[in-house]
């Protein structure tokens, strides 16, 4: 039993002496680095946008009837003028044929009243010079006067009778007129919700359909009233058109995420707040040649704001605690958290206004487990890489 004590005693001076013997572990662990830079950066605000053509005209009959053809389809360009419809004519052209004879009939009564006029003033200039002559009696020239001024009124009327008549061949030829409905302006059809046989009137709330001119298209999008402030004190000029003079040009995000490859410009800002929603609208016009834009489309218009010369970390160089921004700041190979005040946050970068300096050096990415004071190996990197690493790929 002496014998063992002995040894386990030896055995656990041994171990002793090798601990003290060890050398010292190097806590500092290795962290991704980069300096501080400087570069001109260009953020976008962004809004959603609704899509629609530069005009939208609704087409409605203008007369009551039955569709009895569709010459065109929904998608299909049409130029000014083109027949779109036809509605059925024969009660109209029945009406037509009426009025025409109604005419010939003023036409006949016209000549019978004149006639009756001639023979009036026939009359007249054969009594004048036997009542001048005391031949026959002044009474006999009155009748003739009196039978003279009928005649005359007759052929008025008879000449009033055509011209009603006339007018109303006219408004029954308008009508047939009308009965090919046609386009009021060049553009796109939009859907044709009636169909061949269906009843349609100029009082239907329902329009056979909507053309779109989409040469160029409106992008409307809306700011409350907080973003409207906030533009108004950080665009140029003094007044609102030298504003949105000012204004760069817009991009349009399309739904599938996409930009459009044509920039647009503001052109106008509605004039008031909307009372129900407490924005105000904006205007953008685009050009839209190819025609891939279309009446109904919705988007995301992305409104520009360069920074020039600003301080620029990795977002992955950053942590907030109660609000408050940190990034840890590598002097003599040690790590020390110093507060930061963030402009902005674009593309996996924060833009700082304060805190840091350009070319200090900063631990980059991995400091979840990172304290103020710990010992680190800088590793250098460079950060655009380490930025473009960290995008989401689409």
């Amino acid at each position: 039993m002496t014998n063992k004590l002995i040894i386990l005693s030896v055995a656990a001076l041994s171990l002793t002496a090798c601990k003290k013997d060890a050398p010292k572990q190097d806590g500092a662990k290795p962290y991704p680095v980069i300096k501080v830079e400087e570069k001109n950066i260009v953020g976008y605000q962004t809004f959603p946008a609704s899509i629609q053509g530069r005009v939208n005209n609704d087409v409605r009959a203008k007369i009551q009837g039955y569709i009895t053809q569709l010459l065109v389809d929904e998608g299909q360009y049409v130029t000014k003028g083109q027949p779109l419809f036809r509605l059925e004519t024969n009660i109209l052209t029945e009406n037509a044929a009426a009025a025409k004879a109604g005419i010939g009939a003023a036409e006949s009564t016209i000549a019978a009243a004149q006639a009756a006029v001639n023979a009036a003033q026939v009359e007249v200039n054969k009594l004048k010079p036997l009542v001048a002559k005391n031949i026959i009696s002044n009474i006999q020239l009155q009748t003739a006067h009196a039978n003279l001024a009928q005649a005359q009124a007759q052929l008025q009327q008879a000449i009033a009778a055509k011209r009603q008549a006339t007018a109303n061949y006219k408004g029954v030829e308008a009508n047939i007129e009308y009965s090919i409905i046609r386009a009021p302006i060049s553009g796109v059809i939009g859907k044709l919700p009636l169909k061949v046989g269906s009843l349609v009137g100029p009082t239907d709330q329902v329009p056979l359909t909507t053309i779109s001119d989409t040469s160029s298209v409106f992008a409307y999008f809306s700011m409350n009233e907080k973003e409207y402030f906030d533009f108004l004190e950080k665009s140029e000029g003094a007044t609102m058109p030298e504003k949105i003079k000012n204004l760069p040009m817009v991009e349009l995000q399309l739904a599938n995420g996409s930009l459009y490859p044509e920039k647009g410009r503001v052109e106008a800002i509605t004039g008031q707040i909307d009372p129900t929603t407490g924005t105000i609208q904006f205007r953008v016009a685009f050009s839209n040649a190819h025609k891939l834009l279309s009446n109904g489309n919705s988007g995301t218009i992305r409104l520009p704001k360069a920074y020039d010369n600003v301080l620029v970390v990795p977002e992955s160089a950053t942590y907030e605690q109660q609000g408050i921004v940190y990034v840890y700041k590598v002097e003599k190979d040690t790590a020390k958290n110093v507060v930061v005040k963030v402009i902005e946050r674009i593309d996996n970068m924060a833009l700082l206004k304060s805190g840091v300096t350009k070319g200090e050096t900063i631990v980059a990415a991995g400091i979840g487990g990172l304290k103020s004071g710990t010992p680190v190996k800088p590793k250098p990197i460079k950060m655009d890489s380490l930025v473009q690493s960290i995008k989401p790929q689409f």
